[in-house]
């Protein structure tokens, strides 16, 4: 055969043939566009989400420094900071050990020296004011000077105690600038100048491997060329600058990269890599069983165009470059549309998954980053070139005589007669019909069933997050009262300097909807156990003789009872005896005990030492023995410690306080009645802001808040692709039944020339749609049941906070919906082409 080798005439005929076909051409788009809008809302999604969460990261561990050398000298400093692999180098420098003002309390405050480079890496931008000069000048964030009661204006006098290795001392300053606080760093940074440093010189001279004191010490944040193997790095500038990191090592330097970037702390394992490939080819698959479709469309109404085509000497090769060259003007019309929504669709989501991390109130940007566009962009023209494949395939490899025959069917001429009883009947019609393109009609069946079967498993999950059992981790009773130290991370609870106050309580217990309150009494310097099993493990030692220093918790009623029993017995009675003590043992994410963090069997038997007269360490030191037998071992949870799991023992309340020579009330726990909760949360929140502000709170309504944030996340995400992907099923069986009736019209007429009525033949196409509906119906509930007990149960089992709920609702009440598009969009769409007569048709094949 002699091809065609004039490509500006395949060019031309290519877009000729695209102006012709419009219908085609803007169904291409929706769909080319709701394939990219796909990939790109979860790009941006991921992206975005990775993006802020890293920022967020690098702002809360003080910067986007590569790597930092923590708690080093000035000697040290210079030796370190001409090495080639850094590209810059932060000097920041501790000015005291922390800032001891009252107004403090609740919000950690530190006093350094930043340079320049370290103001940069650290997001210091001031909104007024000048970098301190003058040896008086300081900068600090809002929120701190809102805490000390200072004016938000430059020249404002403020008053510094400082804690300088155990001594306190007290400083005037005068604030040069500020900036706003950064919401998620929940540390006060007040920064002095080169001219400060300067003039307390001496006071500043560090001796940190010594002493131990902050006072003095330089942390330098450095930054490399990239991201990549930030250890190797700084290992390498570590030990080429004549440094050890051995922490055993004379000449050891502390230090540690920055786990906030990905490249740092980011593996992909199997699993992961197995989902993601699962999720994009899903996508991939969603977008192509329309946009095939469409152009397998295209490709039966201009059949009999292609086999002319064949007959003028047109090649297969140059027949697919037709179709080829088409699917490239659609993609670049649809695919810049879905690139430009599924951008903004996802920038609008990442906030919602922002609000289930721990920086919930950051705020949030979303960069239109080019691997965004890039990726979306190729993943959807590679779908739509893999979709145009067989249409294009088919069109190049028809003859004219198949081409003026094909119907969309089966052509096969082997095909068996079939006989009927009953006469024709509407509905046998339709049935038969589907089953004339098997293929088609899966097609269309699966594309409608995934969005059922998505939707349904983001209502599973999103409804299988336990209340209870997140509520039960956090909180054992409504409210939680403490000291502000308490509850911050890590808990720095010291015993009396820090209790709760009885004033607190009182008041506590005075408001309405009061119900029962119990007391947690601790105090970490009170008592050790003896070691009386040759312990040899990471628990450290607190005297001359070798005994363990241990967490001790007296517990009265309603803490007591929350207990959470391991193994052995809680029986109220023997411990009131004061002969019995439990012992506590951590716990991980699922409430599941380590036990090989037991020190004592039960039955075993443990001594207990409580110091009395002077607080020195030697051996002589007056002590009083305390004998207990293990009655059985408890759940060391955050509401029943100081919030650090280990070694630690349980005691009646009335037990312990003769133990103890000053009990120091830690913590008290206690429920309201329901009607009375946000009226309780209430008065904490202005008791603890006005009258005593450094106590604090936790409650179950705030824990319930951050639970229902991550439903709703959850649902509107999962809602958001099901939607998307339903439209798609949609458009999918739109085309479906367009198909139909484009390569059934000269059969309607025929039908029409011997008696079938317009009703009759809606009637059947209805009846179609219906098949069509019926199908689905069964596939998706098929499905969903499966996906949901094979793949969501298990996936709940990997999350503590999950408990798995069979549901199928979601999808039940969707069916009518379903079954109503069944019926209107036939009649729709064969309204829309029902226009010539029954003799214009009959002549379409001549």
């Amino acid at each position: 055969m002699i091809q065609v080798r004039n490509k500006k005439t395949i060019r031309n005929l290519a877009d000729k043939s695209f102006k012709v076909n419009k219908a085609r051409n803007l169904f291409a788009i929706v769909a080319i566009a709701l394939t990219s809008l796909l990939f790109t809302t979860l790009y941006t999604l991921g992206l975005g989400t990775v993006e802020n969460l890293q920022r967020a990261t690098m702002r809360q561990v003080g910067g986007d420094g590569h790597a930092v050398l923590k708690y080093i000298t000035d000697d040290e400093f210079n030796h370190v900071k001409d090495h080639p692999l850094i590209k810059e180098i932060a000097y920041n420098r501790i000015l005291s050990d922390r800032v001891i003002n009252d107004k403090f309390l609740k919000r950690h405050t530190e006093f350094w020296y930043y340079d320049d480079v370290g103001m940069k890496l650290g997001f210091i931008e001031l909104k007024e004011g000048h970098k301190p000069a003058a040896e008086n000048e300081v900068i600090t964030d809002s929120k701190t000077l809102q805490l000390l009661g200072v004016p938000l204006e430059v020249g404002a006098p403020l008053r510094l105690k400082l804690d300088i290795r155990g001594k306190e001392v007290q400083r005037d300053f005068i604030l040069s600038g500020w900036w706003k606080s950064d919401p998620v760093v929940n540390v006060g940074q007040i920064f002095a100048s080169k001219a400060y440093v300067d003039a307390h010189a001496k006071e500043l001279e560090s001796n940190y491997k010594k002493d131990h004191f902050y006072t003095g010490t330089i942390n330098a944040y450095m930054m490399f060329d990239n991201s990549l193997d930030l250890r190797g790095k700084l290992s390498k500038v570590i030990t080429e600058s004549g440094y050890s990191l051995d922490e055993d090592a004379p000449n050891y330097i502390a230090n540690n990269v920055n786990w906030s970037y990905i490249s740092t702390n980011f593996s992909v394992d199997t699993e992961t890599i197995i989902a993601l490939t699962s999720a994009l080819l899903l996508i991939m698959f969603t977008g192509y069983l329309i946009i095939y479709n469409i152009f397998q469309i295209s490709v039966m109404r201009d059949i009999r165009f292609y086999g002319l085509l064949k007959t003028i000497g047109t090649s297969g090769k140059q027949i697919r470059r037709i179709i080829r060259r088409q699917a490239l003007i659609l993609s670049a019309l649809g695919i810049p549309i879905g690139l430009i929504a599924g951008f903004f669709i996802g920038k609008s989501f990442v906030p919602y998954i922002i609000k289930m991390s721990v920086f919930n109130g950051t705020e949030i940007s979303v960069s239109p980053n080019p691997w965004i566009f890039v990726g979306s962009a190729l993943f959807a023209l590679i779908t739509v070139m893999i979709s145009t494949f067989k249409p294009g395939r088919v069109a190049s490899s028809v003859s004219p005589v198949e081409a003026v025959k094909y119907t969309g069917g089966v052509n096969k001429g082997n095909g068996k007669l079939k006989k009927s009883t009953g006469g024709a009947k509407i509905h046998l019609m339709a049935r038969s019909n589907l089953g004339r393109n098997k293929k088609r009609t899966v097609l269309v069946v699966m594309s409608l069933s995934l969005s059922l079967v998505l939707l349904n498993t983001v209502f599973t999950l999103s409804q299988s997050f336990d209340m209870d059992k997140f509520l039960s981790k956090f909180n054992d009773t409504d409210f939680l009262i403490a000291h502000a130290e308490y509850f911050q991370v890590p808990s720095s609870f010291s015993g009396q300097e820090n209790e709760t106050t009885e004033s607190f309580i009182k008041a506590v217990q005075a408001q309405p909807g009061f119900e029962e309150g119990g007391r947690l009494y601790g105090d970490p310097t009170a008592l050790t156990a003896e070691n009386t099993k040759g312990i040899t493990d990471d628990t450290q030692n607190n005297d001359a003789r070798g005994n363990f220093l241990v967490e001790v918790y007296g517990l009265e009623d309603l803490p007591l009872h929350r207990l959470q029993l391991i193994d052995g017995e809680l029986d109220f009675k023997k411990l009131a005896s004061g002969k019995y003590i439990l012992e506590g043992v951590e716990l991980n994410d699922n409430d599941k005990p380590y036990m090989e963090s037991i020190h004592h069997k039960v039955g075993e038997n443990v001594t207990l030492h409580s110091y009395v007269g002077t607080e020195d360490a030697s051996l002589d030191r007056e002590y009083i023995t305390h004998k207990f037998t293990v009655l059985g071992h408890v759940g060391i949870k955050s509401s029943n410690s100081n919030r650090l799991q280990s070694y630690s023992f349980y005691l009646p309340a009335d037990i312990y306080k003769p133990l103890v020579k000053q009990p120091a009330v830690m913590s008290y726990a206690f429920n309201v009645s329901s009607n009375q909760e946000v009226s309780m949360q209430g008065f904490l929140k202005r008791y603890t802001e006005t009258i005593e502000p450094m106590m604090n709170y936790e409650s179950k309504i705030t824990s319930r808040d951050a639970l229902s944030v991550m439903q709703t996340t959850v649902e509107m995400i999962g809602g958001l692709l099901s939607l998307i992907i339903g439209l798609i099923g949609i458009l999918n069986f739109i085309n479906a039944i367009l198909t139909s009736i484009l390569t059934r019209r000269k059969e309607f007429a025929m039908l029409q020339s011997i008696g079938m009525t317009k009703k009759q033949l809606r009637g059947m196409l209805i009846y179609e749609g219906l098949y069509y509906v019926r199908a689905t119906s069964l596939t998706s509930i098929l499905l969903a049941v499966l996906f949901s007990i094979l793949i969501v149960k298990p996936s709940c089992n990997l999350l503590w906070l999950l408990s798995y709920h069979f549901i199928i609702w979601p999808l039940l009440v969707l069916l009518p919906l379903l079954l109503l598009l069944g019926i209107l969009i036939p009649v729709a769409v064969y309204s829309m082409n029902d226009k010539q007569s029954i003799v214009e048709r009959l002549r379409e094949s001549e």
